[in-house]
C-alpha cells in the first residue's frame, strides 16, 4: 500500500516523465505562435478548462490580449488570431464546433491533446501531444503508465506545461514577475 508521501512522489514523477516526452520542436512552434499572435483565444472543457483558464490568466498578466471562449466579454475571433484548444480526446463536440468555426474565420489553431488523430487535430495548424493515458484514447501507443484515474495525468501535465510556456515567453521578452503582478486583479 502506498503512503500519501509515496503517492505524491509517484504522481510528480509521472508528470515529469510525461512532459519529458513532449516534442521539443512542437513546443518551440507553440511558443512562436503564442509570441506572435495579436490576440489569443483559449477554449477547453471539463478539468482541462481549469488549466486553460489559468493559462489565459497568466497570458493576460504578461500583457497579451487573451480571451476565454464562451465568456460574455469575449470578442469575435478574426483571421490572424490564435485559438488554443486544450482537449484530451480532441473530440469534445462543443470544441470541435469552436475549432471548425475558427478555421472558417481564418484563425490559427493550436491543439494541446493526448490524441494525435481526432476531429480537432484535423483542423488544427499545430498539435502539442502530451502522451498521457486516458480512457478517451485507449489505443494510443507510447503512453506514460499512470496510477491515476481517468485523464488526471493529462490535466496535471497540461497545467504545468502551460505554466512552463509562460515562463519561456517571460524569458524571451525579458519580463519579470513584478511586471506581471502590476496587471494582477486589484478589485478583489
Amino acid at each position: 500500500m502506498l503512503t500519501l508521501r509515496d503517492t505524491i512522489a509517484h504522481v510528480t514523477a509521472e508528470i515529469a516523465a510525461c512532459l519529458e516526452k513532449v516534442t521539443d520542436s512542437h513546443l518551440e512552434q507553440a511558443l512562436e505562435k503564442l509570441d506572435r499572435a495579436p490576440r489569443i483565444f483559449v477554449a477547453a472543457a471539463g478539468r482541462s478548462a481549469l488549466g486553460a483558464r489559468g493559462f489565459a490568466m497568466r497570458l493576460m498578466h504578461m500583457g497579451k490580449s487573451v480571451y476565454v471562449v464562451g465568456e460574455t466579454t469575449t470578442p469575435a475571433i478574426a483571421a490572424g488570431d490564435l485559438l488554443v484548444i486544450a482537449s484530451g480526446s480532441g473530440r469534445t463536440q462543443s470544441l470541435v464546433a469552436v475549432a471548425t468555426r475558427a478555421r472558417q474565420l481564418g484563425a490559427s489553431i493550436l491543439l494541446v491533446t493526448l490524441a494525435e488523430q481526432s476531429p480537432i487535430a484535423d483542423v488544427a495548424d499545430q498539435i502539442v501531444l502530451i502522451p498521457a493515458p486516458s480512457p478517451k484514447a485507449p489505443d494510443a501507443d507510447d503512453r506514460i503508465i499512470s496510477i491515476q484515474p481517468m485523464a488526471s495525468l493529462f490535466e496535471q501535465s497540461l497545467f504545468v506545461l502551460f505554466d512552463c510556456l509562460v515562463l519561456s515567453l517571460m524569458h524571451r521578452q525579458s519580463m519579470t514577475a513584478d511586471e506581471m503582478f502590476s496587471r494582477h486583479a486589484n478589485l478583489e
